[in-house]
């Protein structure tokens, strides 16, 4: 999956940016906080665990 395509999904959801990281980006919502690698693709199974993770419909 697209970097893109996951921070837009976690956005749809409420996280939004919080800081960058060393080689990841960090997004928040609320006390909630999820650490997404930056590469233009994400491992599919590592996607898919993210967005599981907060019950996004997949």
């Amino acid at each position: 999956m697209r970097q893109r395509e996951l921070i837009k999904k976690l956005e749809e959801i409420g996280f939004s940016f919080y800081k960058h990281g060393s080689n990841h980006d960090i997004y928040i919502r609320g006390k909630d906080k999820e650490v997404i690698p930056r590469h233009k693709e994400v491992n599919e199974k590592l996607a898919k665990a993210i967005l599981r993770k907060w019950d996004y419909g997949l």
